[in-house]
């Protein structure tokens, strides 16, 4: 007899399904199926705390017991936010349930409600066939989460391998059209559009559609807006790239063609007063069911990305819409106005620095390779506009969710990744300080792997704002700080750094502008351990003031 495991199982049905990475934390009763993946070929990265772990493409993330599988349910968030993964966790051995075992807890129940596939295998022979669907399941159609549930009493449990039911690597997921009608629709649309816009969002990065998506831009002449995730499927200093604008080409427009973005609290819904009432929307996207959601689709292109804009594309090529026309004016006047303030508050020479100042010097040195992880409140909201992005897939936050203490677990994900690659890119994550709080800890990760990850701390001593440390003081001689310190105030100018320095790495407080470019430049030439910039700027400091108007006037439209 040829005996097998179910943790070797395990590790070889991922293998078979071209996993590549596997995240986690060990414990019993699943340390076996960590060691049975290194067997394997399987890279194992251990983490610090569940919360942390997110997901890139190829990734299984697994946990030791119920109490973490808690805290995977965050990573079964990915379902909503469409990305990728394979979570697999420990759980009670099968003749202890509903005995009151050590952690008991309904997982698969509970994940259900989060991930588009959630099963325990009933027998040792099914684990193959198990973990191919779980993988199927998180790449067909819309991609997100799959779990696996493994009982204790299966890790360890052998089985003759001739009884097993082997299953062979899933296909590729079925790339599909959009009905031709609904072309035809969309394209006479466009023609007759005054002010169009195309909104670029992460469904088109994830489904590689760069390519299609620059001829469509080009070819046509329609300005574009990326949305978070969404930049760098065209390079953020595309000449048609309207960012800088963003409010006033959202209010305008007339026709706009969501491109893989949906009309959820990113884009304001879709509604008044963000948007104009009159506005046509041709959605292309993957799932049915998102189309028309919120704004009812003048054209509803259901298929894959890349494959419906080709069908665009063989429709739309004879016709231009006008560089010189009043929207592309109109536009431009407000990208103009806008450059215009965010640089007089980039070239403040006070200190502390503001936001601006910051963003302004780290984005002059940042190779336009790297991978940029962002997360925070005004940390990653000013950051999306002042950090660009040239490359597809090269930027990572806290996306639909919001989710804070993503940023490590993104960095480490990444870092890895170009590590194994040897691509010399460099992943740099940008923190508010309140966020890298959340888990901070995964430093350690970064140190022992030796990952050339930068981390970038805007500190600004507190959550959207704090106060320095003369006020501080002051505030501890009044009395108990737990009713009189500011809710949103964390300790001013906490020294972040030396957490990182505590493990190895390079630490730098920064108070300077040139304190700013001369840590990052060493910390850029610098790949053989990761680094922390502890940036203090003003406590005070705020977004630019927003702006917009209504249209009132239906003449407008």
């Amino acid at each position: 007899m040829d005996e097998v495991t179910g943790a070797q199982l395990i590790a070889e049905a991922l293998k078979s399904q071209n996993v590549e990475y596997m995240f986690g934390i060990v414990g019993v009763p699943i340390i076996e199926v960590a060691m049975a993946a290194q067997a394997a070929g399987i890279k194992y990265v251990g983490m610090r705390n569940e919360q942390a772990v997110r997901q890139l493409s190829g990734c299984v993330f697994f946990s030791p017991n119920r109490p973490a599988m808690l805290h995977l349910l965050l990573v079964c968030f990915s379902v909503l936010l469409f990305l990728p993964v394979i979570v697999i966790g420990g759980s009670s051995d099968r003749n202890q349930e509903t005995t009151g075992a050590f952690q008991e807890f309904p997982q698969v129940e509970a994940c259900r409600l989060y991930s588009k596939f959630s099963a325990r295998p009933s027998s040792l022979e099914m684990i193959p066939a198990v973990v191919e669907k779980a993988v199927r399941s998180s790449i067909y159609g819309r991609p997100g989460a799959s779990y696996i549930d493994i009982a204790g009493d299966m890790v360890n449990a052998k089985i003759d391998r001739a009884n097993v039911r082997f299953v062979s690597c899933c296909p590729a997921p079925p790339v599909s059209q959009a009905d031709s009608r609904e072309i035809t629709q969309a394209v006479r649309l466009l023609r007759a559009a005054q002010r169009p816009l195309i909104i670029i969002g992460k469904g088109a990065a994830y489904a590689r559609a760069e390519k299609e998506v620059r001829e469509l831009v080009e070819v046509t002449g329609i300005p574009f807006l990326p949305t978070p995730m969404g930049k760098g499927v065209l390079p953020d200093d595309h000449p048609n790239c309207v960012a800088a604008a963003r409010s006033r080409a959202l209010l305008q427009a007339d026709v706009i063609v969501l491109l893989g973005a949906r009309l959820n609290w990113i884009l304001h819904f879709g509604f008044p007063p963000r948007f104009s009432p009159h506005v046509k929307i041709i959605q292309v996207d993957l799932c049915a069911e998102e189309l028309s959601n919120n704004v009812r689709a003048a054209s509803a292109l259901l298929g894959d990305i890349g494959a419906v804009v080709r069908q665009l594309l063989e429709t739309v090529r004879s016709w231009r819409f006008p560089s010189d026309s009043q929207w592309w004016l109109t536009l431009k006047e407000k990208m103009t106005a806008n450059a215009q303030i965010s640089k007089s508050l980039a070239l403040r020479s006070t200190l502390p620095m503001n936001y601006y100042t910051a963003f302004h010097h780290i984005s002059e040195l940042l190779p336009k390779d790297c991978i940029i992880v962002s997360e925070g409140a005004n940390t990653m909201d000013i950051g999306r506009t002042m950090l660009l992005n040239y490359l597809p897939r090269h930027r990572l936050d806290a996306g639909t969710f919001g989710t804070m203490g993503v940023g490590p677990g993104f960095a480490i994900a990444a870092g890895v990744l170009e590590q194994t690659q040897k691509s010399a890119q460099r992943v740099v994550c940008i923190e508010g300080d309140s966020a890298f709080g959340f888990s901070g800890m995964e430093v350690e990760t970064m140190c022992r792997y030796k990952l050339p990850v930068i981390i970038i701390v805007i500190n600004n001593n507190g959550i959207y704002s704090g106060v320095d440390p003369k006020t501080w003081k002051e505030m501890e001689k009044m009395g108990d700080m737990t009713t009189i310190a500011p809710p949103v105030t964390l300790l001013p100018e906490a020294r972040y750094e030396q957490v990182m320095s505590a493990f190895g790495g390079r630490g730098y407080l920064v108070r300077t502008v040139e304190e700013l470019r001369s840590a990052l430049q060493e910390s850029l030439n610098n790949t053989q351990m990761p680094s922390l910039l502890n940036v203090l700027i003003d406590p005070a400091s705020d977004r630019k003031q927003q702006s917009y108007f209504i249209l009132r006037s239906n003449s407008c439209y």
